[in-house]
């Protein structure tokens, strides 16, 4: 690995910089603790401030004026082209700055548009890809069920052929942003005799379609990000199917692989831990820091853990550049990336201690109550994206070659 930019790489470094601090205006900018669990998730663009609307608005189609909302993707259909060390680069400076990455909140851009690039007719290519490089259309997943999170292909959604559509029954579960979404990837059985990986077919699935119903899931911080999604006789046009029939699993694997992927992350862990010393150190004769001794070792381990955490990252960067597949080095680093989340949640509580636990707008609530907020958020870290059993499932066979069973 070689963790210095070339000279290229330094000049395209340079030229995404002067364009943050040139374009991004500073009120829509969310960094470090703030960025991560400060705000109010999915409903942001839908509930903030009609100025605060307008500036993301702005902002997100600078960026799509440059490709820049989908940089990895062909120029042919809105995005940057750009390599995978620019990519690296682009990923860096945004999160360093707090800057939104413009449209939809990643699942359009990172999962769901790659996914059709590859696996789309061009038909589904030019009429689903450019509302998503102008942050028009925003996109919502449909895998898990109340019975298949971690063992996906066990799903039980029915999609049956009648005619020219296919007719979609069942439930989804913890679907991030469905009910501001415009579309929906959707996996369902659609031979539910054939071996359970090999008959699932993949859909697009437009929400406003009649028989679906979103209902809120609510989670613990208060936020409603999660919601539950029933299909009632929903008809779904075949031209809508994504791939072969009955080929689904394949094209939902590549859809997971997209998801892993992140790297940003690693820089914001690092603002994080370095928003956590700053506090400590500027409060530490306040009554509501801990005056434990332990406490700056603590903090030290999680500033070591965070520079681990973007070295995993740029090994699986370094990779890419090789024209190499990371398989097991992408679980680890995700695997060390969730339970990082969770180590410097635990940090941040035990900084404040007892204050720690009191929620934002609280009249004694400290470093506005970020450490509750990061603390409840990060318990979902270790699931979403693939649990940190099935990495370990991963990093066992594909990287140890150990036995299944």
């Amino acid at each position: 690995m070689d963790f210095h930019d070339s000279a290229p790489e330094a000049s395209f470094r340079s030229e995404v910089r002067a364009f943050i601090a040139g374009q991004c205006p500073p009120g829509i900018r969310r960094r470090g603790l703030g960025a991560m669990f400060g705000g109010g998730g999915w409903d942001d663009i839908r509930l903030g401030t009609e100025a605060y609307r307008q500036l993301n608005a702005d902002w997100a189609k600078k960026l799509a004026d440059r490709g820049w909302i989908a940089p990895a993707w062909p120029q042919e259909y809105g995005g940057a082209g750009m390599t995978v060390m620019q990519q690296f680069i682009f990923n860096q400076e945004m999160a360093a700055a707090g800057a939104p990455k413009g449209g939809n909140y990643g699942i359009g851009t990172g999962w769901a548009g790659p996914t059709i690039i590859l696996y789309g007719t061009e038909d589904q290519k030019q009429r689903y890809l450019p509302p998503i490089v102008r942050g028009e259309a925003i996109w919502c997943q449909g895998f898990s069920e109340p019975g298949a999170g971690s063992d996906l292909a066990s799903l039980q959604t029915r999609a049956t052929k009648d005619g020219d559509d296919y007719v979609v029954n069942g439930q989804k579960i913890w679907t991030s942003g469905a009910h501001v979404s415009d579309y929906m990837i959707l996996l369902a059985r659609t031979d539910p005799e054939a071996p359970k990986h090999k008959g699932i077919s993949y859909f697009i699935v437009d929400m406003k379609s009649a028989g679906i119903e979103v209902r809120p899931l609510v989670n613990m911080a208060g936020n409603h990000d999660f919601n539950e999604v029933f299909f009632e006789n929903v008809r779904v046009p075949k031209e809508n199917l994504l791939g072969e029939e009955n080929r689904g699993w394949y094209v939902g694997t590549t859809t997971l692989d997209f998801e892993r992927s992140g790297i940003a992350t690693s820089v914001s862990h690092g603002l994080m831990v370095r928003d956590l010393a700053a506090f400590v150190r500027e409060h530490r004769d306040d009554d509501y820091v801990s005056k434990s001794r332990a406490l700056r070792h603590e903090i030290a381990d999680r500033a070591v853990e965070s520079e681990v955490e973007q070295m995993l990252c740029t090994r699986v960067v370094s990779m890419q550049n090789r024209g190499l597949v990371p398989n097991k080095e992408s679980s680890i680093a995700k695997l060390y990336s969730s339970e990082l989340d969770i180590r410097i949640a635990v940090t941040a509580m035990r900084a404040l201690g007892a204050y720690s636990q009191l929620r934002r707008g609280s009249v004694r609530a400290q470093f506005n109550g970020r450490a509750e907020s990061a603390y409840l958020y990060a318990t979902t870290s270790t699931v979403g994206g693939g649990t940190s059993e099935i990495q370990r499932n991963i990093i066992a066979a594909r990287g140890l070659g150990l036995p299944r069973a």
